[in-house]
């Protein structure tokens, strides 16, 4: 078994190279000759671990991280997934393998049927945790979604006020008192933005009790109760009407199935001249299956699209797509960040969890980035309306609205000063 996954690991490991201590204590090194001395070592601690990564890589090398079968010894669990998932054959790479992944393929529309109570218990098992652990490695404002780096050097809290800045400046926020819902709302920071930045009345719906309170609260602290509600709702009970509608990192839970269903409601929860932004995760290769660990461990339901899959709903549904943002690489540089400080506080981590929560954890945030940099992964940014004139002919008129929103936000949030100045 060692012999025959030593074989495996020289045919994946084509650039770069990698240490490895096999659970009997034989040492080997696999990948390029001429790469220098491997800058990443890892060390099995059982043949189980062995077995499992040889049968099904996808789930079993995340489940021997968590479980401390597999132990990195030199370099950082970043590393090792940065040099195995950016080689030109690291998926699937034997026949069980292969196997099990067309067996996902053909399963995986089961594994998204999302109905209500599904999806309110898939929303729970990720969000309703210990709040205290995401305030550990998000920004002050709890977005929990790709941020907007506009340069690279950008701090994480300020790429995530320029996202929210951005999508507010696609929603073409031309009028105070506009109707704005919020599907996915989250902790409740972009419908608080919306309100306070563009005069907007806001309404958040979402699945998690946890986020649900926290938003609640934050509105009511910040005097904004009157104008931005939140509540307990699936997106599909939603009676009302809006000017505006946004959607920020939830599609990812909708599933196949439930596409039609989500852009058929999406038109009929807008205005005639109503205006929409779906910010979500995609996929630049054609569709796929969710990853195991991720559907296993993080987020169960959920699925990353093609855009191929996305857009010929939008067009049943009788949407107009206006207008199409890839964000790329914007969100490998937001779970670096959220990465680095999840580290720098690791035990505060596992007061609030457990060591193996905290490396099923480390590794989501890490495969999560490398998946980013090297699969294929991106953020799409799709603007819909009912009308195609609804929005502006040309696209300066986000810059413009950009501009504004920095003028309100320098007001509303005056810099600090030394005393006698």
């Amino acid at each position: 078994m060692e012999r025959l996954l030593q074989n495996v690991l020289a045919r994946v490991v084509q650039r770069g190279a990698l240490k490895v201590t096999s659970a009997s204590g034989r040492r080997y090194v696999v990948g390029e000759a001429a790469a220098g001395p491997p800058q990443v070592a890892v060390r099995f601690t059982s043949p189980a671990a062995e077995r499992g990564i040889l049968l099904d890589p996808e789930l079993r090398l995340g489940e021997a991280y968590m479980d401390g079968t597999l132990v990195v010894e030199e370099g950082s669990l970043a590393d090792l997934l940065d040099l195995l998932m950016s080689q030109p054959e690291a998926v699937n790479p034997t026949l069980p393998s292969r196997l099990l992944y067309r067996l996902r393929v053909a399963l995986r529309r089961i594994a998204q049927f999302n109905p209500r109570g599904r999806s309110q218990r898939n929303v729970a098992h990720h969000y309703d945790i210990d709040g205290r652990l995401y305030s550990l490695f998000l920004d002050a404002d709890r977005q929990y979604s790709c941020a907007y780096f506009e340069t690279p050097e950008q701090r994480l809290d300020d790429a995530q006020l320029a996202k929210k800045r951005h999508i507010a400046a696609k929603l073409v926020m031309d009028r105070p008192g506009l109707r704005v819902l919020d599907i996915g709302s989250g902790w409740g920071g972009l419908g608080l933005y919306l309100a306070e930045m563009t005069g907007a009345r806001v309404t958040g719906v979402t699945l998690s009790r946890e986020q649900l309170e926290m938003a609640r609260n934050r509105a009511r602290e910040r005097g904004l109760a009157d104008r931005v509600e939140f509540r307990m709702q699936d997106y599909r009970d939603i009676p009302e009407t809006f000017d505006r509608v946004v959607s920020v990192g939830m599609f990812e839970h909708v599933g196949v199935d439930h596409f039609a269903t989500f852009f058929h409601k999406a038109k009929a929860l807008l205005k005639p001249d109503g205006v929409m932004l779906l910010h979500a995760i995609g996929r630049s290769d054609p569709p796929g299956v969710t990853n195991p660990f991720i559907a296993k461990y993080i987020f169960p339901g959920g699925y990353i699209p093609a855009l191929s899959e996305v857009l010929p709903y939008v067009e049943r549904a009788g949407l107009v797509v206006t207008d199409i943002e890839l964000l790329r690489l914007h969100y490998a540089e937001t779970l670096k960040a959220w990465r680095e400080r999840f580290r720098a506080r690791w035990e505060e981590a596992v007061r609030l969890t457990d060591e193996r929560f905290c490396r099923m954890w480390e590794f989501y945030l890490a495969a999560s980035e490398m998946a980013f940099r090297h699969q294929g992964l991106n953020v799409f940014q799709i603007q819909l309306a009912r009308r195609q004139e609804t929005v502006p002919l040309t696209r300066g008129y986000i810059a413009e609205a950009e501009a504004a929103l920095r003028r309100r936000e320098a007001e509303a949030c005056p810099p600090l000063r030394l005393a006698g100045e």
